[in-house]
C-alpha cells in the first residue's frame, strides 16, 4: 500500500472515477455531426465549477461544422494557486466517432465488467478526461496553497481535425506561452509511454477529365475512370515503393508507421450515387471526372513541399504519356510533424512521475497519425506539449471499445505527482 496521501486518495475515489467516467459515455457526442456538444460541457461545468472558479464555455463560430443546429461548444475550466506560478493544462477532446456495428454491449452504456468500462469514447477519450479531473481534483484538495494555475478544457471536433476545438482556441490566444506553460493530452497511449509527437499529413484531392458520350461508343468519348486507373497503377508500381524505402527516426509506433505511408481514402467517378429508394438504371455514358482523396502521412525527415512535389511528377509524367490525360490536384489540408524534445519540463516531469508510481522508465513514442497538439505547437507556439493518458491505442474506434479502471487510476496517480513535480516544486 502506497504512503504518499496523494496516491493513497486517488485509490479512495475509484468509485468516483468510474462514475464520471460512465456519466461522460452516456452523452453521445458523436462526430459527425457534432451532437451534444453543449450537453457535456453543461455536464463539466457543473462538475468542475466548486474547485474551478474560472470556466468559460467558448463556440467556436464560424469554424468548420459550427452551425445553429450543431454549435462547437468547448470548455475551459482554470483553478489559479496561491501566488505566481506555471499553469499546467490537461486537454482532452469530448467528441467521439460513430459507433459502427458489432457492439456486443451498449456503446453509450458505460458497462463495467472485469476491471473495464466499455462505451463508445472510453479509450478515445472520455476516460483521459476523467482520468485528469481526478487527478487535478485530488491534487487541488490536498495541496491548495500550490503557486501556478492548473486548467482542464473538453474540447470539439478532435476527431475532424480540431478546427472547432483546440485550432480556435489556440488562435484567441489560450494555448499561448504567455499563459500556459505545461500541456498534458490525455490521449490513449498506454499508462507507461509519453507521446512526443506525431507525423506529417497532407490531405489532397486528384481529378480526372475525361469527355461524355454514349455508353454503346465509347471510342467517341474518353473515360475519366481509365485515367483513374492508370493514376492508381502508377500509384502502386512506382509510388507505394519509394514511400515503404523510406524511414524516420522519430520513435513512431507502430513500428510500420515509421515508414512513409499513402491511404487512397476514398474513390468516386461516373454518374453519382442514385437517390434512396430510387430502382432504375444507370444510364449508359462515358464517365468524365473520377475523384480520388489521398491521405500522405509523412515523416520529419522530408518535407512538405517535397511530399506535394513527388504526386506532382507522377502526375506530370502521365501527361506525357498518356494520350488525353487531364487532371487537377486540390490541396484540402496539411500539417507538419510534430515532435517534443526529449528534456522538456513536461517530459521529465512525466517520466519521473511514471517512474514512482509504475516503478518502470517510461517509453518514448511518436503518434502515426496527428491529435490536438498540432494546433497548440503550430499556432499556440507552445512546444512543451505531449500526450499521455490511460488506454489502448488500437481500441479506438472499434466495437467494444473501452479503458481499464486500474489504468486510469495509475494515470491519474501519474498526472497528480506531475502537478506536484511541476507547480509545488518548480
Amino acid at each position: 500500500m502506497t504512503t504518499d496521501p496523494l496516491l493513497a486518495e486517488i485509490d479512495r475515489r475509484r468509485d468516483d472515477l468510474v462514475a464520471l467516467t460512465r456519466d461522460l459515455i452516456a452523452i453521445p457526442t458523436v462526430n459527425p455531426p457534432g451532437d451534444h456538444y453543449r450537453e457535456i460541457c453543461d455536464y463539466l461545468h457543473a462538475r468542475l465549477s466548486p474547485r474551478f472558479p474560472e470556466i468559460e464555455l467558448v463556440r467556436a463560430e464560424g469554424a468548420p461544422g459550427d452551425s445553429d443546429r450543431h454549435p462547437r461548444w468547448n470548455l475551459i475550466a482554470r483553478r489559479p494557486g496561491a501566488d505566481p506560478g506555471d499553469t499546467v493544462h490537461f486537454n482532452s477532446h469530448h467528441d467521439v466517432v460513430e459507433t459502427g456495428s458489432g457492439w456486443t454491449t451498449d456503446p453509450f452504456g458505460g458497462e463495467v465488467r472485469d476491471d473495464r468500462i466499455y462505451g463508445r469514447g472510453s479509450c478515445d477519450m472520455k476516460g483521459g478526461l476523467a482520468t485528469s479531473i481526478i487527478a487535478a481534483e485530488v491534487f487541488a484538495d490536498l495541496s491548495p496553497d500550490y503557486p501556478g494555475a492548473i486548467e482542464i478544457s473538453a474540447t470539439a471536433d478532435e476527431e475532424t481535425g480540431g478546427y472547432g476545438g483546440v485550432a480556435y482556441l489556440a488562435e484567441r490566444g489560450y494555448f499561448s506561452p504567455e499563459r500556459v506553460q505545461h500541456v498534458i493530452i490525455p490521449e490513449p497511449l498506454n499508462k507507461n509511454r509519453i507521446c512526443l509527437g506525431h507525423r506529417g499529413v497532407w490531405w489532397a484531392e486528384i481529378e480526372t477529365f475525361g469527355r461524355i458520350a454514349h455508353g454503346s461508343m465509347p471510342f467517341l468519348g474518353d473515360s475519366a475512370i481509365r485515367h483513374m486507373a492508370a493514376l492508381l497503377g502508377e500509384i502502386e508500381a512506382t509510388l507505394y515503393p519509394a514511400l515503404a524505402n523510406r524511414e524516420t527516426a522519430m520513435p513512431v509506433v507502430p513500428p510500420l508507421a515509421r515508414q512513409s505511408t499513402l491511404n487512397i481514402n476514398s474513390i468516386h467517378g461516373g454518374q453519382p450515387e442514385p437517390e434512396a429508394g430510387y430502382t432504375g438504371f444507370p444510364a449508359p455514358v462515358v464517365a468524365h471526372s473520377a475523384r480520388i482523396v489521398i491521405d500522405r502521412r509523412y515523416l520529419i525527415e522530408e518535407t512538405p513541399a517535397a511530399v506535394r512535389q513527388e504526386v506532382v511528377d507522377m502526375l506530370e509524367k502521365l501527361k506525357a504519356e498518356r494520350p488525353g490525360f487531364s487532371c487537377e490536384l486540390r490541396d484540402l489540408w496539411t500539417i507538419p510533424p510534430t515532435m517534443t524534445a526529449r528534456d522538456a519540463p513536461i517530459v521529465t516531469a512525466v517520466g519521473k512521475a511514471i517512474g514512482s508510481v509504475l516503478g518502470l522508465a517510461p517509453e518514448y513514442v511518436v503518434s502515426p497519425g496527428t491529435y490536438d497538439q498540432k494546433h497548440i505547437d503550430r499556432i499556440g507556439r507552445l512546444h512543451n506539449c505531449i500526450a499521455y493518458g490511460p488506454g489502448i491505442l488500437d481500441l479506438a474506434h472499434q466495437p467494444d471499445e473501452y479503458v481499464g479502471i486500474g489504468d486510469m487510476l495509475d494515470s491519474a496517480k501519474v498526472m497528480a505527482l506531475t502537478l506536484d513535480n511541476l507547480l509545488n516544486r518548480s
